[in-house]
């Protein structure tokens, strides 16, 4: 693969070598996450399991109202008590009402929004939110959020 990107590969971080061990990769790579990877310790016995996934590489669901990103257990094994959702929301758009398996926690990044959540005794929790708030509804609360 001589070029221009095997240079720029050269120049690059090289994962797959440190020191006098490893090898180039000869089949496809991807430079940038291989950098962001750069393999385990020596005393790491391959049992660790993944600790993260990227929203970029998650399924991104795009609609009249903005789009989302999700990560579950499906994605990230480890996660089994939470999921993770990178949103956006047009002003006056609704997410529609949903629940989870995993708690919903969420950090505001910008904006505004209406939040609400029903708890197993029917009581009704709605709160305004802006940026830098907070919040966490616990697995199997039905939710849903308006900008």
């Amino acid at each position: 693969m001589e070029g221009s990107n095997d240079r720029n590969y050269r120049r690059q971080r090289r994962p797959t070598i440190r020191g006098e061990v490893g090898a180039t990769v000869l089949g496809p790579d991807n430079v940038p996450i291989g950098a962001q990877n750069p393999g385990a310790p020596d005393t790491d016995a391959g049992s660790l399991p993944n600790l993260k996934f990227p929203f970029a590489a998650a399924h991104n669901r795009l609609l009249t109202g903005g789009w989302a990103r999700e990560v579950t257990v499906r994605e990230l094994p480890v996660a089994t008590t939470l999921a993770g959702v990178d949103m956006r929301l047009k002003a006056g758009a609704y997410r529609e009402l949903h629940w989870h398996r995993e708690a919903e926690w969420a950090f505001m990044l910008a904006g505004s929004a209406r939040i609400a959540a029903i708890d197993p005794q029917g009581r009704n929790f709605i709160d305004d939110i802006g940026r830098g708030d907070l919040w966490n509804f616990r697995a199997g609360f039905p939710t849903r959020s308006k900008r």
